[in-house]
């Protein structure tokens, strides 16, 4: 097969390929499989899709998901067919398929196909809009201390190569009591001239927090006007704890960037992620890694960089775990199936249940704000005087796993999740209360 051939087809079927016609019906399949009939709300019927064990009480899927059904029957699909033929398999359904998962992915978090990159997971994603920030000898970038180590890390590592600048900024003393305002005017009277970058994490996992991200793009928005458009701010979102919670569309966010893996909330396959960029943001990014895409042509001279979509571009290339990534869009489309409000609707509710009872527990310390509208997923506390690790373990004793925060200063985290009902909640509150 000529390698130029397959990179400037958007697709390739080969009437004289090697795989034999039920290997073809079967990657047909793998294609347009529909994701098992479940209800809009029908919460017991997702949770029969589950390979969990019914032995514990999961508190903690939102770290490494366990997959549904729909999404490990198309990993398997994939994984057969590659082993059926590899290479014809690949070459065959590449360009198609990470088309696809793009496409699939807008439908669900807003934007065009074109605008997202795959990648492998949040971390590498924030590596890849880091690194590919166009930044000089002088410019800032603004972070926060509630930010992960990826986020904090990825940000050192770039400014050592620029001569920019990384400082932070502490947008809340008492999570439990932070408010909108607070938040906006401590990021705004940290800013200054030298700022070129914001970047903030939409859910704090070590509070439970949710950042008002649309307001903070709106103080941003205002700054910007009083600037020439070179020194605008780009304001670039971690959005993987509130991904596959809230009922958002990410082109109504006002960020540049949004990057999120997708193995968490979303019931993702493991070791997949997107990023989201708006026009201006990937303006001012550069490729990091080279793509595999139709980026491969333009290198063999056989188009031009100007016909290449930017997020297949931004795409890392080489070879990943492909059974993995083009299983993605049963995920997106299994929360469609199941109505992006109705999940944000059912998550914050047994995420309310949850609060209300620990704030009925003697020894707990709340850390993680009531109201819906400044927090998500995640319920952060302390008990008593126990370590949180301590909590961790005496609660997995009783058959309930939950976590604790990985951070310098550590909470017990209870995270409810769509695969969680009502009954699992008041039955891990009175075990909390026994400990």
């Amino acid at each position: 097969m000529q390698r130029r051939e397959f990179l400037t087809k958007s697709s390739l079927v080969l009437g004289s390929s090697l795989l034999p016609l039920p290997v073809l019906l079967q990657a047909k399949s793998a294609q347009s499989a529909a994701v098992l009939p479940v209800k809009a709300g029908d919460w017991p019927a997702l949770r029969q899709l589950f390979a969990l064990s019914y032995d514990y009480i999961h508190l903690a899927t939102f770290l490494l998901a366990s997959h549904p059904k729909p999404v490990a029957e198309a990993i398997e699909r994939h994984r057969h067919a590659f082993d059926v033929n590899p290479a014809d398999y690949w070459h065959q359904h590449f360009m198609t398929i990470e088309g696809d998962i793009a496409n699939t992915a807008a439908q669900y978090m807003g934007g065009r196909g074109e605008q997202i990159a795959l990648t492998d997971s949040t971390t590498m994603g924030l590596a890849m809009v880091y690194s590919g920030l166009q930044l000089r000898p002088g410019d800032e970038i603004l972070q926060t201390v509630h930010d992960h180590y990826s986020t904090d890390l990825s940000l050192q590592l770039r400014a050592e190569r620029t001569g920019a600048k990384v400082r932070q900024v502490a947008l809340y003393d008492k999570p439990a009591e932070v408010s909108v305002d607070q938040v906006v005017s401590r990021l705004k009277a940290a800013i200054n001239a030298a700022t070129k970058v914001v970047a903030v994490t939409w859910v704090h996992s070590s509070t439970g927090v949710k950042l008002p991200v649309r307001a903070i793009a709106d103080m941003l928005a205002e700054l910007n006007k009083q600037r020439d458009e070179a020194d605008h701010i780009l304001f670039c979102v971690d959005g993987v704890h509130g991904f596959g919670i809230e009922d958002v569309d990410v082109t109504t966010l006002g960020c540049d960037f949004f990057i999120a893996g997708t193995h968490k909330w979303l019931f993702g396959p493991r070791g997949t992620g997107v990023i989201w960029g708006s026009d201006k943001g990937w303006a001012s990014c550069k490729a990091v890694i080279p793509s595999f895409s139709r980026s491969y042509d333009v290198w063999l001279g056989g188009s031009t960089q100007d016909q290449v979509p930017v997020g297949a571009h931004m795409t890392p290339g080489g070879f990943h775990s492909f059974e993995h990534r083009w299983a993605l869009p049963e995920a997106f489309q299994l929360h469609l199936q199941l109505g992006k409000a109705n999940v944000q609707q059912r998550i914050h509710q047994l995420n309310s249940q949850t609060k209300q009872g620990l704030q009925q527990i003697k020894g707990v310390t709340l850390h993680t704000p009531m109201a819906p509208e400044l927090s998500s997923g995640m319920v952060c506390f302390d008990y008593k005087d126990m370590a949180a690790d301590d909590v961790v373990k005496a609660m997995h004793a009783k058959g309930i796993i939950i976590s604790s925060t990985p951070y310098r200063q550590s909470y017990a985290r209870f995270a409810p999740s769509l695969i969680n009902n009502e009954q699992e909640i008041e039955q891990t509150l009175a075990a909390l209360r026994t400990v």
